[in-house]
């Protein structure tokens, strides 16, 4: 098989295993059924192995099938970057973005830099998915994902936004009826909040001891337990106790009053951090590039998202 039918056939390939059938990827790539049928059968003929095992009705990728469709997509992604960073040097970036983040970042970080990013890029559209699930990029078509915690190693290409530190808050109303803890030891006697994970596990609370060595709380009498961050912002304001939040998410209310923060002396911040992601490719189209570049760039200027521990410890309460 010369390269001009290898092509051929990875493209016959992809858009059958993305399409679900032979018909529908012929209709793509404007040729017959039988000829996306027959560049296939090449293609695991030149590889030793079968790619998918067909039906009259569908079409099911094998175990070979799946793990060659990954690396034909970032082939693929190669070629059309490679047309793109010659072609950028005359036109704009343009073309659909997509972009998968968290609920919380997504509306109060996300969505308020999209008007800016179009403005500049008009020739731009992003689709945006709100899942406080991992994705996998490659798998299922994402240009970027915006994630936050503690960030494993992988082979995406992960951009620092900003670190997210931790306080615990409660509202001058409910420490005022329940008084103020004073040292780590006061929390079993009052209202907690607490989130759980996706995974089941619950977030735990760490302080510092007078040693230095560290000590870990879990909340588990909590009176509420909740998975997504910005709702343990919501059940503090509700007065219904102490929350361990993001400072990001609690920023506006602490200025404001509405919340204060507590154990700001012994409490750890975390070592959570927030970062935009993207698979590792040798060139990256101009769309994804200036869509990654601005946000980064908007990141850097919100308030919220760089709050000093400093300026977290004037509003103690």
């Amino acid at each position: 098989m010369d390269s001009s039918q290898r092509v051929r056939a990875i493209l016959s390939f992809v858009q059958a295993a993305q399409a679900g059938s032979f018909a529908a990827a012929a209709r793509s790539l404007g040729i017959s059924s039988a000829a996306v049928s027959k560049n296939v059968a090449g293609l695991e003929r030149a590889l030793g192995v079968r790619l998918m095992n067909r039906t009259t009705r569908s079409l099911k990728l094998t175990a070979e099938g799946f793990a060659f469709l990954e690396q034909a997509r970032i082939a693929l992604d190669a070629l059309d970057a490679a047309v793109d960073t010659v072609a950028a040097q005359r036109v704009t970036p343009s073309g659909r973005v997509r972009i998968s983040t968290s609920a919380a970042f997504g509306r109060d970080q996300v969505m308020p830099a999209l008007p800016g990013l179009l403005e500049r890029y008009p020739a731009l559209n992003v689709e945006l998915d709100f899942d406080d699930r991992r994705v996998d990029l490659v798998q299922q078509g994402y240009d970027m994902a915006i994630r936050g915690g503690q960030i494993a190693d992988s082979a995406l290409v992960s951009r620092p936004i900003c670190r997210l530190n931790m306080a615990l808050v409660a509202t001058p109303a409910y420490l005022a009826r329940n008084g103020i803890p004073r040292t780590p030891q006061d929390l079993p006697q009052h209202r907690l909040i607490a989130r759980r994970f996706l995974g089941g596990r619950l977030s735990r609370w760490v302080f510092r001891q007078m040693d230095g060595s560290l000590d870990e709380l879990d909340p588990a009498t909590a009176i509420i337990t909740v998975s997504a961050p910005e709702a343990l912002v919501q059940a503090a304001l509700a007065g219904l106790g102490i929350a361990q939040v993001g400072i990001h998410h609690a920023w506006a209310y602490l200025r404001a009053g509405s919340l204060k923060v507590v154990l700001a002396d012994c409490h750890q911040p975390g070592t959570y951090e927030m970062v935009l992601q993207y698979p590792h490719r040798a060139l990256l189209a101009p769309r994804v590039r200036a869509t990654v570049d601005y946000l980064l760039e908007a990141f850097s200027h919100d308030e919220a998202l760089h709050v000093p521990l400093a300026a977290v410890r004037e509003f103690a309460a």
